[in-house]
């Protein structure tokens, strides 16, 4: 059953009523087998999938967001960009802007219509020599530096930002940091799974049952520190990091520490977008699965999801994390498996749309 969220009608949020209207036409089924978050989540990150985006060339972008920081970025240009919507994907833990689920939401959003970024996070991609510093879940100065060029160099009018996993909590934050300053070019926000409460997905990933994915990213974090540590020796206590054996401890002894958080329960009441929620002013989207492995589903039942008038939730009893494979046929128009991705598309499509009527 899906179970969607939103307020009472009225005049500040007819354009979401009108958006959740339409995304009910669509509600997600998938294959038996798949019924199980692990199962979804699993077969997700093995099964391959080919990509069609040689239509859309790729110009790799540096982004200058802190005075010694860079990001990159790949941006695939309309033919009329300034009169095209664009939509900025940002990736998951330890993910890059080659991740399958960033290159199918931007092989749809381009066929679309929309101008499309896919943002390396800082570090991410290859790019550690970019920057001294490291990234966590919730900063957002890079997309905060990336959007104000992309309105005030670029003079791009309309704007989206689709985050998935952390990328979801970092497009939260940055909205509800915003709140009633959102320049006009701000149009959308779509998370999907995101990790919007970290000390509780860290709690839920720290389980038996969720083990293999704790140290899958955390095999990840420490060869990153090894490569930081080779570009600035001296940095960091690497002996000390790579005897770390969870994520709270890695935040314990890194994050925590290098931003200012002093341990991982400050830097995960800091981080976290959900005490932002009830500021976000801009329509906004959240998609997430009740059988996540390691996004708990009780966090997106807080008051501030509901009471706001610009979120719409949609959440699956299915779908694992950033998994979202299902076999129905849309209105009567196919679509390829991956619902959460139509979804976000579909979503930037009808505010883009809709705000003009």
């Amino acid at each position: 059953m899906l179970e969607t969220r939103s307020s009472p009608r009225n005049s500040t949020n007819s354009l979401i009523k009108e958006a959740e209207r339409r995304l009910l036409r669509h509600p997600f089924e998938t294959w038996p087998a798949l019924r199980n978050g692990h199962a979804m989540t699993i077969f997700c990150n093995l099964w391959r999938r080919r990509f069609r985006l040689g239509e859309w060339p790729d110009e790799r972008r540096l982004f200058r967001t802190e005075p010694e920081t860079q990001v990159v970025a790949h941006c695939h240009w309309q033919p009329d960009r300034q009169a095209r919507p664009t939509v900025i994907l940002v990736h998951g833990l330890e993910g890059c802007a080659d991740r399958p689920y960033i290159l199918g939401t931007a092989e749809k959003a381009l066929r679309a219509g929309f101008n499309v970024i896919r943002q390396n996070v800082r570090n991410c991609g290859g790019t550690e020599h970019l920057t001294p510093t490291l990234y966590h879940s919730g900063l957002t100065d890079d997309l905060h530096a990336i959007v104000r060029e992309l309105i005030e160099r670029d003079g791009l009018p309309e704007i989206y930002v689709a985050g998935f996993s952390m990328g979801g909590n970092q497009a939260l934050r940055f909205a509800g940091e915003l709140a009633d300053r959102a320049p006009a070019e701000l149009r959308g926000i779509v998370a999907v799974s995101p990790a919007m409460d970290l000390a509780a997905c860290c709690d839920a990933i720290s389980r038996p049952q969720c083990r293999v994915y704790e140290e899958r990213f955390l095999s990840s974090l420490k060869a990153r520190m090894r490569l930081k540590e080779q570009l600035h020796p001296g940095t960091f206590d690497l002996d000390r990091i790579l005897r770390v054996r969870g994520l709270r401890e890695f935040d314990d002894v890194v994050t925590g520490p290098y931003f200012g958080f002093g341990d991982s329960n400050g830097y995960y009441a800091s981080a976290s977008s959900r005490p932002h929620l009830g500021r976000i002013r801009v329509p906004t989207l959240v998609v997430t699965a009740q059988d996540d492995p390691f996004i708990p589903f009780e966090p997106f039942r807080d008051p501030g999801v509901a009471a706001n008038p610009h979120l719409l939730l949609l959440a699956p009893r299915h779908g694992g994390h950033v998994g979202f494979f299902g076999r129905q046929s849309a209105g009567g128009r196919r679509e390829d498996p991956y619902w959460a991705e139509n979804r976000a598309v579909q979503f930037c499509a009808l505010v883009s749309r809709l705000a003009v009527v």
